[in-house]
């Protein structure tokens, strides 16, 4: 399943300087002496967007103004895109202080759509930011639901009805044909839509057009990843001087929440890392102080490293205040394959597995603690015995194979204890429901020793395209002709 997540942050210039993890006394982001943006305590003092600067002082004295600085954004923008590639390797400008996630293929892993939007709202809010969130099965969709905060939607016609509700101004390219939309009453998406569209274009273009094709997935987008930088090195300007190093913690959060994103996009652990605190500068100025953490074993997630952390900062002195904080990957490692062992305890060896099969053995019982013994035969029952696991088995035992010209036939994963007896219906096996021969059969004649076979073993499909392995006897035995046996599951 195709789904985006769109994510706006509309309070990104001034969630630069105050983070929301400090004390808000009142903020303001001012564009050409005019309020961009204002915090909620700003807002609830009477600030509001389009004031000028002499006002926002008479109501907020000791109100903090900013003046908007468009690569201080791009810097955090570029923060908040690292720490989302540890859900998805596919997240995108979206323009306009938006990213795009392609997140489809994350869903299983993260739990379902709505624990993943939960997780990347967390990993915002930790790095200090604000932003609205939407889902959608179009990027384009995606990103007008999250400039218009529209929540989120998974199934197509629940997304056109969504869409036929936004305004018309949220699209980019119907902007400049803001006055002429209002004339005729155009007002929304649904309103667009059932326009000409030869007369439209016309009008305003083919960009239009486009970008309302993209969103209602009319048309195919491409996009230009963001990659991950080949060695980590992030930044954060703290909105204040620190003499506290416990209170350096939550900046040091949001710089190992990056780390995350980068370790995850790289496909990396990391063995070492170095936090640097930042003194001040000028006549003042003194080298950093340097926290190194060298961990036992690589790890690419932040909570141990969280845990790390703390422990160091609640010991450390600060001998000056700290006004910045720089974090480096000093040593990485690719991570570690999934061990795929039945005990994956570390540092086990063969010698620990057998004391510990021996121990089991000696409480349970040597009949009790078996291991395979490979069998070459035709017969799939009898191409494998169980002898107790303290048994010695040569090499040549252990490597039976079975002869080459059956190596090549289908096998099941899965075999019965016993054959099965089968119904027929319409001259069908039926087992919960009629089967369906997919292959040719394999005739198996041996075992005069101990009991002669003659049967014709087939690949079998049941209605819910589960596989099984049945067989036809040769030499029928009832009335009714030959019987029909399953004896094994296919994986």
């Amino acid at each position: 399943m195709r789904l985006w997540i769109g994510l706006h942050l509309p309070l990104l210039p001034l969630e630069v300087f105050a983070p929301s993890w400090s004390i808000d006394t009142g903020s303001v982001v001012l564009e050409r002496e005019r309020v961009l943006q204002a915090s909620p305590s700003a807002l609830d003092a009477g600030v509001h967007a389009g004031m000028r600067r002499g006002g926002v002082v008479m109501l907020l004295p000791d109100a903090r103004v900013h003046v908007r600085a468009p690569g201080l954004e791009a810097d955090a923008l570029q923060a908040v895109a690292l720490t989302l590639l540890q859900y998805t390797p596919q997240v995108t400008d979206g323009e306009e202080a938006t990213l795009l996630l392609d997140v489809g293929a994350s869903l299983r892993l993260f739990g379902g759509v709505r624990a993943l939007c939960r997780r990347v709202h967390a990993s915002v809010r930790a790095l200090g930011f604000t932003a609205s969130l939407a889902c959608a099965p179009t990027a384009r969709g995606a990103w007008l639901m999250a400039r218009a905060n529209a929540g989120r939607v998974v199934q197509v016609e629940s997304l056109l009805r969504r869409l036929d509700r936004l305004a018309v101004a949220l699209m980019p390219a119907s902007r400049p044909f803001a006055d002429w939309f209002d004339g005729i009453a155009c007002r929304t998406l649904g309103d667009l839509r059932r326009l000409p569209r030869p007369g439209l274009q016309r009008r305003c273009g083919r960009a239009l057009l486009d970008q309302l094709d993209a969103a209602y997935g009319l048309t195919v987008e491409l996009f230009k990843w963001i990659s991950p930088p080949e060695t980590f090195r992030a930044r954060l300007e703290l909105y204040d001087r620190i003499d506290d190093a416990e209170l350096l913690l939550a900046g040091a959060q949001c710089l190992l929440a990056q780390l995350t994103g980068w370790l995850c996009a790289r496909q990396l652990a990391v063995e070492r890392i170095v936090l640097q605190l930042e003194h001040e500068r000028g006549r003042v100025a003194r080298a950093p102080t340097c926290v190194d953490v060298v961990l036992a074993e690589p790890t690419w997630r932040d909570e141990h490293l969280v845990r790390l952390l703390r422990e160091r900062l609640g010991r450390l002195v600060l001998e000056a205040p700290v006004i910045g904080l720089v974090l480096e990957a000093m040593q990485v490692r690719p991570m570690a394959p999934p061990n795929a062992s039945l005990f994956p305890e570390p540092g086990g060896s063969d010698d620990d597995r057998m004391r510990m099969l021996e121990l089991l053995a000696a409480r349970l019982g040597p009949e009790n603690v078996l291991q395979p013994l490979p069998v070459a035969d035709y017969r799939s029952d009898q191409a494998n015995v169980w002898v107790p696991v303290q048994q010695k088995v040569s090499d040549k035992a252990r490597n039976a194979q079975l002869p080459p010209d059956v190596t090549s036939l289908p096998r099941p994963t899965w075999l019965l204890p016993s054959p099965i007896a089968l119904l027929m219906k319409g001259h069908y096996p039926f087992y919960g429901t009629p089967l369906r021969l997919v292959s040719s059969a394999e005739r198996i004649e041996a075992g005069w020793w101990d009991g002669p076979e003659a049967r014709d073993y087939f690949v079998a499909e049941g209605q819910d395209h589960a596989l099984y392995w049945v067989y036809r006897e040769r030499i029928g035995t009832s009335e009714d002709g030959p019987r029909w046996f399953v004896h094994g599951l296919f994986g």
